[in-house]
């Protein structure tokens, strides 16, 4: 493993190193998108809830007082600072919202994400390189709600994948240049088990995201294919995969056997999302597979009903990949805590905790996690 230096309270690593932000949902729409600059319509369609304003009210009634049109910096919280300390070549997000003033409820869905376009410096403030958008959520306002999107993403010169104005843009890697030569690409897709519904699928001449038919070794191989067809020597291959059910720990057979089959074919690294707490770690072939990667930035303070999961604990992942190998040197996970619809540093207990339920879920796949003293947990146990 490259030595390290210091940089503030956390550790930067050598140049023969790429490291990637990689995070799990950021959904800045409903609730968040409330305490903007610039908060949309807040009409809702659930079943309980009417108004984008309750989830503020919510979130208030556990955290205390939470101001309005904050900075669009607001949401990020103590996360920026990490983020421009430790200044990662890649940042990869699930961008898990709408951006859009559609009214037109996508039909048959119990909850609807959007952002105000006017919000979007909540999104440019955190420079990531790619947004992933193969989720169940960026066509909750329709194919109309879905081109605003794409539109206002594209605005604001921030590369997406996993959706687009037919199947072909949809499944089309966006790459990012790295400085010393190579790029990472990213490929975003997801399933069904993650509650996207099948009309969503981009067609011919459809607008959609990149959903897969599912779990097959045929399906693994077209993307590996894809992969290859576009990489380039000193390329690293990320595959964004919105997957699973929102709770739990177990990772199924099948979807095992779908990221194996990934890193089999070329894939450096599976970024998996869905959950909305961690799910386990692996390291298969000294290459990193994040079954889950949890909830990142959302207005789910305060609603009740699976607090054993603690999904108010949100990790910053840090993956530093071996260049022209893609192979994991290290993965450093930054314990972030949601409070008043931002991110703070979790405290001793709680990254304690997560340390803990990490590394005991992550146990049956030979991996495990320890905190450091400067409070950062770091990935164990795969023959480094």
């Amino acid at each position: 493993m490259a030595q390290g230096r210091a940089v503030g309270r956390f550790t930067s690593v050598g140049d023969d190193l790429v490291t990637l932000f990689l995070c799990g949902d950021v959904m800045t729409g409903r609730g968040v998108d409330q305490v903007l600059p610039h908060p949309g319509d807040p009409r809702l369609r659930e079943a309980y809830v009417r108004e984008a304003t309750t989830y503020v009210a919510l979130a208030e009634s556990v955290s205390g007082p939470i101001p309005r049109r904050v900075d669009p910096a607001w949401p990020w919280g103590d996360a920026l600072g990490v983020l421009d300390d430790l200044a990662p070549d890649v940042r990869l997000i699930n961008l898990e919202t709408s951006i859009t003033r559609s009214g037109d409820f996508a039909p048959g869905k119990e909850v609807h994400y959007r952002m105000n376009p006017a919000n979007i410096a909540c999104l440019t403030v955190a420079r990531p390189d790619v947004c992933a958008l193969a989720n169940n959520h960026v066509l909750d306002f329709g194919q109309n709600g879905l081109a605003e999107t794409l539109d206002t993403l594209a605005g604001a010169g921030l590369r997406t994948a996993g959706a687009g104005r037919d199947a072909a843009a949809a499944r089309r890697v966006a790459a990012v240049g790295l400085a010393g030569g190579g790029h990472v690409s990213v490929v975003s897709c997801g399933t069904g088990s993650s509650g996207i519904p099948p009309r969503w699928a981009a067609g011919v001449s459809r607008p959609g995201v990149d959903l897969l038919p599912g779990l097959s070794r045929q399906v693994a191989d077209e993307i590996s294919g894809r992969v290859r067809a576009h990489r380039q020597p000193g390329d690293i291959a990320v595959i964004s995969l919105h997957w699973g059910s929102n709770w739990g720990y177990d990772v199924g057979r099948e979807q095992v056997a779908f990221a194996h089959r990934l890193i089999e074919g070329g894939v450096d690294l599976v970024h998996g999302h869905s959950s909305h707490h961690p799910r386990p770690v692996e390291v298969y072939r000294g290459k990193l597979i994040l079954y889950g990667c949890g909830d990142f930035i959302d207005d789910y303070e305060g609603i009740a009903g699976h607090e054993k999961y603690r999904d108010d604990l949100r990790p910053l992942y840090l993956a530093s990949l071996q260049r022209g190998s893609g192979e994991l040197a290290e993965l450093r996970m930054v314990p972030m805590q949601a409070h008043k619809l931002r991110l703070r540093f979790a405290g001793g207990h709680d990254r304690r905790w997560l340390a803990a339920t990490i590394s005991r879920v992550s146990g049956p796949f030979g991996t495990q996690v320890e905190l450091a003293p400067d409070g950062v947990l770091v990935l164990r146990g795969y023959g480094q």
